[in-house]
């Protein structure tokens, strides 16, 4: 299929914050090499990452519940320009959505309005503390359409077949276990549902994010080539950030999801 247009929209250097900070780490699940042939393991590798490779590409470390006041920084809004990932991604009344690697739900509070009382924001992070700064929040503003997911590195303990879209907004470069991840997240999908990746672009240098942080286009289109998916497109309107738009196969009808991207 033909590639999308793009239009990359570029803009100055504004988080110094991003290049001089690594995101704090949290203790992952272990994984062996005897148990995970379909990793490789270097002791010499970025001091961000975590020393195993996934398909070339060195996992990162996750950020912990410590790092949540810069998920919410209020530079955010500029840096990353949200409100266009979300007009792009076209959410409908009912919709069911998926934030994985939700945080203190930045994104979550702001899809909840989007799908409307019909539609689900369910809210999957691997950390408790996560978990509850969006609970308190959504008490504090009565939300009532997000519910709260506790994951694991790798599954989202999401239902079969239960999700219209599931979206990673910097999230899936600190995946443990990729692999086993993106298997559980096709399972969640309906089908014709989309997955989305949002990553700052490995191939912009000005972008100033460590590079174990971001994500080449190809490299995430190699990790989903074995998955059952057709690439829908990539979108280069964010600031630094790639939008990456997949669709689970499946015979579903496609009147819903025709205009979307």
């Amino acid at each position: 299929m033909g590639h999308p247009r793009r239009a990359i929209l570029t803009g100055g250097i504004l988080a110094i914050l991003f290049a001089m900070h690594s995101p704090p780490a949290i203790a992952s699940e272990p994984t062996t090499k005897e148990t995970s042939p379909r990793y490789e393991f270097r002791d010499r590798h970025d001091p961000n990452g975590i020393g195993k490779f996934y398909m070339g590409r060195e996992i990162a470390h996750v950020m912990g519940h410590r790092g949540a006041g810069w998920l919410d920084r209020p530079e955010r809004d500029k840096e990353e320009a949200p409100s266009k990932l979300l007009n792009a991604l076209k959410l409908e009344n009912g919709d069911v959505v998926a934030d994985i690697g939700a945080g203190s739900g930045f994104y979550s509070f702001r899809i909840a309005p989007l799908v409307g009382p019909k539609g689900k924001v369910l809210a999957v992070d691997i950390q408790p503390e996560m978990l509850e700064i969006i609970r308190r929040r959504m008490k504090r503003r009565g939300i009532e359409n997000i519910e709260l997911v506790q994951g694991t590195a790798s599954d989202p303990k999401l239902e079969p077949n239960s999700v219209d879209l599931i979206l990673m907004v910097d999230v899936y470069h600190e995946f443990s276990e990729p692999w086993e991840m993106a298997n559980a997240m096709v399972r969640a999908l309906k089908p014709g549902g989309r997955l989305v990746f949002v990553e700052f672009r490995l191939e912009d240098p000005d972008v100033p994010i460590k590079l174990v942080h971001k994500m080449s286009e190809k490299q995430v289109l190699k990790e989903m080539s074995v998955q059952p998916l057709e690439w829908v497109g990539t979108l280069d309107i964010l600031p630094r950030q790639h939008i990456v738009i997949f669709r689970k196969s499946g015979n579903q009808s496609q009147e819903k999801d025709e205009s979307k991207p």
